[in-house]
């Protein structure tokens, strides 16, 4: 399992990165995944913006974009995530900053153990999925 952090126009967020390949691994174990290798890109909203136009045409905002590299039972993968958004986000929802970066970070790899989120009903089941991987979250993942 390997797990990289990059940025693009942004500092790297305070993450305890020991602590997230932790955490991601009980996640993947969950849903009957082993993790192969993970890229996260930590950026702002422009890059984001110009990403989904790049690869998704897209032209608009996103907290996260994910890549899927994954076989049947070997989770593998890049993430861009918009840290404007998920403030703006956590602002609008009202809830701690820190929580909705955690969350938006699971969030891909939900995705990339075949969660879904866009179709009828689906996005009450990536909540859920988020809330059980969230109470699997070690202490310290952030560093001090």
């Amino acid at each position: 399992m390997e797990v990289y952090c990059m940025t693009q126009n942004v500092e790297m967020p305070p993450i305890n990165i020991d602590k997230v390949k932790e955490w991601i691994e009980a996640v993947a174990r969950n849903q009957d995944k082993n993790v192969g290798t993970l890229t996260y890109i930590f950026c702002d909203d422009e890059y984001i913006l110009a990403t989904n136009r790049q690869f998704l045409q897209h032209d608009y905002y996103t907290d996260i974009i994910t890549f899927d590299y994954s076989n049947r039972h070997r989770i593998s993968g890049d993430m861009v995530i918009s840290l404007d958004t998920v403030k703006s986000n956590a602002e609008q929802l009202g809830v701690d900053y820190d929580g909705e970066l955690l969350r938006v970070i699971i969030h891909g790899v939900l995705h990339l153990c075949g969660i879904n989120d866009k179709g009828p009903g689906e996005r009450e089941i990536m909540e859920r999925h988020e809330n059980e991987a969230l109470a699997l979250l070690p202490e310290n993942i952030f560093m001090q």
